[in-house]
Parts: C-alpha cells; structure tokens; sequence
C-alpha cells in the first residue's frame, strides 16, 4: 500500500505532492554561531508514515498552548543541562508571559508539561524526569532566517524533561523503525544518509511533533556541525553530509514528486557573498506575485533567492532525476560584486503547472530548519 497523498491530480509530468518529505540542509552561520550544520529531515503529516499514538497526539492538542513537543539527544538542549538528553514541551502563550509573573509562568506551565510527560515516556519508552521551566524572549536567529519560531524559540516557554542520552545510532533506530512503515525505511534515499550520519559519534537525532488544526507535522533529524574556521569560500553539501550521491527515495517512484527531495543551503556571513559557480544547472524561472520560482519542475538544477548579501539560500530540485552528485551540489563562493555564472537553461514561455505548489519550498525549508534554531539559541 502507497501512503501518500496527492494534493495535484496526477498525468504524465504533473507535479505531485506527497505528505512525507525527505530534505538535506546546510546552514553556514557565521553571524551567530560560527558553526556549519548538516542535517537531514524525514518529515510527514501523515499517521501513516509517522505511527504517533492518535491518543497522544490529541493530548497535544487538548493540552492548553502547546505549540511542539521535541525528544532529542542533542548536547546541551538548553544552557546549564550538559550532556542529557531532553524532552521539551513547547509552550506559545503570549498573555502569561505578559503577566511577568515568573511563578505563575513557571507553575502554570509545568502543569501543561506534567500532563503530558508520562504519556510522552510511555510511547517511546523514555525515562525523562523534570528539570526546568526555561523561557526564550530573543529568538534573534529567527529573524534572520525569517522563521516563524513555532518551534524556533521566539517568545516560547519551554517545559524541560531530561534522562540519560542514548547513541545517536542507537536513537535513530528506534525512532525509525518504529515510527516509519518500511515502506519508507527499505525505499532507500535521505534516510540511509540520515542513518550513516547517526553513526557519527558527533552527531545528534531530534523528533518533534508539532500539532496542527487537522493533525500534527511529525519531524524526524541527524545532524552533524562543524566548527567555521577559515573564510568561507565554498560549499560542498555532500563532503558534510559523507557521501558522493544524493539519491531520492524510491517511495516516489510511482509518480512525479519534485518537491517532496530538497537540498537546501542558507548561508548566514559576516561579510557580502556572492555564488560566484556551482555545479549543475539553474533551474528556469518566472516571476509570480514579485516572487522569482521555477517554471519547470522536470528539470534538475539550482534556485538562488537571494544568489548573493550576507545571507544567500539556495535550492537544488531533482526533477525528474533520481540522485545528484558531489559536483552537481559544489557551491563557490566570492566576494559580492563578483558575477554568478548563470548556466542559463531557457526559461519555459508558458507554464502550465498551478503555482500554488511552490510555496512548499518555503513551507519544507522553514521546517526542517527550526528543530535545530531552537536547539542551537538556548
């Protein structure tokens, strides 16, 4: 049985969108962190391809303001845990901040959190006991990449639960192979470089759960850093990443899926940067409502918005390919009055594919990001 969901009605080469998604994302942070993240999401909305308990799922939801629940073994979570992994529920409740009454912050919400944290070590099989009510007020990372903070850490309150951390490999096991069918774990792509990454002894695996009006955003990541220590001059996606091919998952084979594999590259510097080459092609665009998006989705290749500035982001779309090389991913970087070498492919005259289907690109990088912006800014 195929679990996806169509939202586009399928024909030869019509787009098609698919509830699990699989994206690798770099994140060269120069400004705050100084630090390169890798990391890949598996994410679904659909309780077919991420087996939560419905019954946990609605405590979320009756649970008063909880905007995601995060299990991660990432090291220090939040400032002061140390090397414990955590349990964080996630609280967006704009009055009770405003009331400055730190008790009733604190004791109001860890109630919310009491509520839920037995379920929570029930289902997974955790052992996570209290250790904090901590609250964000900043959320300064987000602003710069534009999230939204719903799990980034803008104004949230966050109840935090900690145990004993488990190996990476160890946790992503677990979490895939029970969560996901296998008919995602045996399809191959993301997931197995998300698998050699968990075991590096530096990595770290994140779930989150973010509950919605009709159901829930289910997130599973690896991710890897690496320390920035020289100018940036270059990116090469897969070296972080330790593999020489980027393939797609096979679970969408019987269709055309072009939004459901993403690579995506932010870069956050402290000096004007421009994309000066990069491997593959540029992926034809049009411009729609002032807003530069790709008017093919067959073909393979780079989308740059902004291509050079202090902050860059950059897509790669498979279209109807199946993996990208280490040199079709190759990003060089100059300064910023250096020219881009286009590698133009003409752009379609007339399109035919509903627009409405792009906005998923900023939807997917907006995602995947945040697990980590909310780890990271603690």
């Amino acid at each position: 049985m195929f679990l996806f969901l169509n939202v586009i009605s399928a024909n030869a080469q019509q787009p098609q969108l698919a509830t699990y998604r699989e994206t690798a994302q770099v994140l060269v942070d120069q400004q705050s962190q100084n630090i390169t993240t890798a990391f890949i999401t598996l994410s679904s909305t659909s309780p077919l391809e991420m087996r939560v308990p419905p019954e946990l799922i609605q405590k979320i939801h009756d649970a008063q303001n909880v905007s995601s629940v995060t299990i991660t073994n990432t090291k220090s979570c939040i400032e002061r845990v140390g090397n414990k992994a955590c349990v964080l529920i996630n609280i967006i409740d704009p009055s009770l901040l405003e009331s400055y009454n730190i008790t009733k912050i604190q004791s109001k919400s860890q109630a919310i959190g009491d509520s839920l944290i037995g379920d929570i070590n029930k289902d997974f099989g955790l052992t996570a006991e209290f250790y904090e009510v901590f609250v964000n007020f900043k959320g300064q990372l987000n602003k710069e990449l534009g999230t939204s903070g719903n799990i980034s850490g803008n104004r949230t309150i966050s109840v935090v639960y900690t145990m004993s951390p488990p190996e990476s490999s160890n946790f992503f096991d677990y979490f895939s192979s029970t969560l996901m069918p296998k008919q995602i774990t045996e399809s191959g792509g993301f997931i197995d470089v998300a698998k050699k990454m968990s075991n590096d002894s530096n990595s770290d695996v994140t779930f989150a759960i973010t509950p919605t009006q009709s159901g829930a955003i289910y997130q599973l990541q690896v991710g890897d850093r690496f320390p920035i220590k020289n100018r940036i001059t270059a990116v090469s996606p897969l070296d972080l990443f330790g593999v020489d091919k980027l393939d797609r998952s096979s679970y969408f084979s019987s269709g055309f899926f072009p939004l459901n594999s993403l690579l995506l590259v932010t870069i956050l510097s402290n000096q004007s940067l421009a994309i000066t080459d990069h491997g593959g092609d540029i992926v034809p665009t049009t411009e729609n409502n002032g807003q530069k998006i790709p008017s093919d989705l067959t073909k393979a290749g780079w989308l740059f918005d902004p291509s050079s500035g202090t902050r860059i982001g950059a897509v790669y779309l498979f279209g109807t390919t199946s993996s990208a090389t280490k040199d079709d991913l190759m990003l060089t970087l100059g300064n910023a009055t250096a020219t881009v070498n286009p590698n133009p492919i003409p752009p379609n005259p007339t399109p035919t594919i509903d627009y409405s289907i792009y906005v998923v690109i900023g939807i997917v990088a907006t995602a995947g990001i945040a697990i980590y912006i909310f780890l990271r800014k603690r």
